[in-house]
């Protein structure tokens, strides 16, 4: 009775969890614009799709935001968190303590605090207020997740290295980097998904002419969301998940061939 329990309480979850997505996938077929009516199976809304120009060209802007603000927050938080490990504990706390508080705080006051600060140093709004406004809420996460890495490191192999003639920046990319890597490949990805999945920073931020996805979403709202946004949604899905698939199998299929060996 506990295991079926466990089953069904596990199974409820990815129920509400990938039900929307199911729903989703199924309106991207539907031949009618009506979310509430079947009108047969179609693929016009993903043959269309490449020929809308606007929709293309927000998830153009999407992709690229989202790709260049990951990079250069994991650059940035990456030598931030090096630097925060250097500090004595007290002062790592409190460095600590203020990285935390984007995390914690609203995305709201967030994005009207950014707004206020480019108004203020007079920042023409478009594709580079929004940029840099996706780096500077990216960064804490990157931080976070780089962390409890370098505090894992072995300081004394470092060391050695350097005692062997290496230069700083040589002992650096070949003892400590190998080391963090899977904290800063795991800030990489947080920090994509958090800017490819941003909406109200992004609203506050951008300018006139400048959409991305979840900007472009908000607008047909009120007259009605256009099923190519479906199809669109449904392929980034997909997309997502073949990409996650593949992330997990290959190493454990590399791993099995090289127990074989």
């Amino acid at each position: 009775m506990a295991n079926f329990l466990k089953k069904l309480y596990i199974a409820l979850i990815f129920i509400f969890l990938y039900s929307p997505m199911v729903v989703l996938f199924v309106l991207s077929f539907n031949s009618s614009k009506s979310r509430a009516k079947w009108g047969g199976f179609t693929l016009q809304w993903y043959t269309n799709l490449l020929s809308d120009s606007s929709i293309m060209e927000a998830l153009l802007n999407t992709l690229l935001i989202a790709l260049i603000s990951s990079v250069v927050a994991t650059i940035i938080g990456t030598i931030a968190a090096l630097a925060i490990n250097n500090f004595r504990k007290g002062t790592r706390t409190v460095l600590m303590g203020i990285t935390n508080i984007p995390m914690l705080n609203a995305e709201i006051v967030t994005g009207i605090s950014l707004m206020l600060l480019f108004i203020f140093f007079k920042v023409k709004f478009g594709f580079m207020t929004i940029l840099l406004a996706h780096i500077s809420f990216n960064i804490p996460y990157v931080i976070l997740s780089v962390m409890p890495r370098i505090k894992k490191i072995n300081i004394s192999t470092y060391e050695a290295a350097m005692d062997l003639g290496a230069s700083p920046l040589k002992a650096f990319f070949k003892v400590v980097f190998p080391d963090i890597l899977p904290g800063v490949f795991s800030g990489l990805l947080m920090a994509f998904t958090m800017s490819i999945d941003d909406f109200i920073i992004t609203h506050f931020t951008k300018g006139a002419g400048v959409d991305t996805l979840s900007t472009k979403i908000y607008s047909q709202v009120r007259k009605g969301i256009d099923p190519k946004m479906y199809a669109l949604s449904s392929i980034i899905f997909i997309t997502v998940l073949i990409l996650l698939i593949l992330i997990n199998v290959i190493p454990n299929g590399n791993k099995e061939k090289a127990i074989k060996k």
